[in-house]
């Protein structure tokens, strides 16, 4: 059966429905829709929430399975960055895009999807978007516990069991009605996941977990075996219930609903719904910048028309929430055109927000300020000897690139030298010729910096707190862009002014080994940008050497 026949529950659902308790209570529609593919389960989505929000239907819990299994990115976010496309497709995996933000999920056959459709003036849910997310996960987590399991809340949308997360959760807007959905793990292929999706590993920090398989758990890990699907959802809808004060009866889609689904699903298969949407234009000058705040990872991609000094249009993308849905296309349509300018963009993030009454939970203008403003400044580097084609290659560390004074250490990451080298585990090169380390030492050397070989994280921490000490103004260094978000703060906190230049290969976030590259255990051998090393360290030299002539 496809959701194109489906007029009323699935016969082999096997639901048993909550006992109704009174018949005064608020009554909601509870709607068990069969498993569908991808590209179905987001169209129903878009359909029942725009017939709530027109008011044609009640207020609606739905339960929702996905066959095949697929990974799903969040509205806000580009394919190309979140799913590794080539291993979802020789595996049968399919690739959607949902109509609610957050990040990119792995949605097997096993999982089942709860969904809340609902007027934002319902009776018992809070108009504050915070104290909603609370409200809206306060049902699953009854339900859970109903099948004897100790889930809790854990800010700003997840569910979680001793520490790890059963349940993610998230939403968004149309008028005034709202979806807010939540993936149950029942029994979870965490090596797939691991696959089909590029986990963004800088996230770890935030959620103290190593590993992935320690960050989550599901319903036959934590019971020894998975109840009945019956089971699940019965307790599930028992909770739902309860937290919000209701009676849930059975009842099918609409015509109306069945008709819109019909309309919408082409479009919810189409290459443009799922690809185009996120991805910047070939051979345009892109600025690119990253930047995590309370809310999620926030990314820019500024597509800039250096000459006229305009923004031909910036793409802005990550794992946040943004309510009303179509609120960061309509900042990125402010932005188009816009000059390149920092205080003006700025403004125009400051009245977006201010005009339009948008809501991101846990963020606000200055993080979106913060990430364009990143972006922008890379329009400046050239006089530095940094050329745009290496711009998103470069990360300034602590102060903006022009206010980092001077560079006297160099440090180098332990895997760019050979697997075999005797200086692999310890500071110092013997300058075989072997690897880009050696080149790098010489550079160094031959304008009177230091060369410094980091041989872990522990390491990096105290050799930059001893710089610290010893009064050095900043370093020049080199690490990938993942280990950069994550250790930011951590770079901020120890407070050396410093410039980091991206690896030229495959990295231990690529291949889950980030934990073991950490401990200085990384077994691979990566490579240094050697070239724009060059660029970096002759542009620090050319300034030392200016500000020696005007002393003079």
């Amino acid at each position: 059966m496809t959701l194109f026949q489906y007029g009323g529950l699935a016969p082999d659902a096997g639901l048993i429905y909550p006992e109704k308790v009174s018949t005064v209570m608020t009554r909601w529609r509870l709607l068990d829709t069969p498993p569908a593919v991808a590209a179905e389960n987001m169209a129903l989505d878009e359909c029942i929430l725009r017939a709530r929000a027109e008011d044609r239907v009640p207020d609606t819990l739905r339960f929702m399975q996905v066959r095949p299994r697929a990974v799903l990115v969040g509205y806000h976010q580009s394919v190309e960055q979140e799913v590794r496309v080539d291993f979802c497709r020789r595996n049968g995996i399919d690739i959607n895009r949902r109509i609610t933000g957050g990040g990119a999920l792995f949605f097997d056959e096993s999982q089942l999807g709860w969904e809340v459709f609902a007027s934002r003036s319902a009776t018992g849910i809070p108009g504050d978007v915070e104290k909603m997310y609370r409200k809206m996960c306060e049902g699953a987590v009854l339900g859970l516990r109903k099948l004897g399991i100790d889930a809790n809340f854990r800010p700003k949308n997840d569910i979680v069991v001793r520490g790890r997360k059963i349940s993610g959760t998230g939403g968004t807007f149309d008028g005034n009605a709202f979806l807010f959905q939540g993936t149950l793990l029942v029994d979870f292929d965490v090596s797939t996941m691991l696959r089909a999706l590029r986990i963004p590993i800088e996230k770890l920090k935030d959620k103290e977990m190593r590993a992935i398989r320690r960050r989550v758990t599901w319903l036959s890990e934590e019971l020894g075996k998975a109840p009945p699907l019956s089971r699940i959802k019965k307790a599930l809808a028992d909770g739902f219930a309860e937290s919000l004060g209701v009676e849930l009866e059975p009842g099918p889609l609409t015509a109306g609903e069945r008709k819109a689904f019909q309309r919408a699903l082409p479009r919810f298969r189409s290459e443009d719904w799922v690809w185009s949407v996120r991805r910047p234009p070939e051979g345009r000058v892109v600025l690119k910048s990253a930047c995590k705040s309370r809310g999620g990872l926030i990314r820019a991609t500024v597509v800039a028309d250096i000459p006229n000094k305009r923004i031909q249009y910036a793409l802005i993308s990550g794992d946040f929430f943004a309510f009303p849905r179509d609120s960061i296309m309509n900042l990125e349509a402010r932005l188009k055109d816009a000059p390149l300018d920092r205080k003006q963009v700025a403004s125009i993030i400051e009245r977006f927000f201010r005009d339009e009454k948008i809501t991101i939970p846990f963020a606000g203008p200055s993080d979106f300020i913060k990430v364009l403003e990143e972006a922008l400044k890379k329009t400046e580097w050239g006089k530095y000897g940094i050329p745009p084609e290496d711009v998103n290659c470069v990360f300034p560390v602590v102060l903006p690139l022009e206010r980092i004074c001077d560079c006297t250490f160099v440090l180098l990451p332990y895997c760019a030298k050979p697997l075999d080298c005797a200086f692999r585990k310890k500071d110092g090169c013997a300058s075989c010729g072997l690897c880009d380390t050696g080149d790098i030492y010489e550079l160094a050397q031959e304008n009177g910096l230091v060369p410094v070989s980091i041989t872990s994280y522990a390491h990096l921490e105290r050799t930059l707190k001893d710089l610290k000490r010893k009064g050095v103004k900043g370093f020049i260094g080199s690490c990938c862009e993942a280990f950069y978000i994550k250790h930011r703060e951590d770079f901020e906190r120890i407070g050396v002014p410093g410039v980091l230049v991206d690896i030229d290969s495959r990295t231990c976030y690529d291949i889950y080994k980030d934990a073991e590259a950490h401990a200085g255990k990384f077994d691979r051998q990566t490579r240094l940008r050697s070239e724009l090393f060059k660029k970096v360290i002759d542009g620090f030299s050319a300034r030392r050497r200016s500000r020696r002539r005007k002393s003079c």
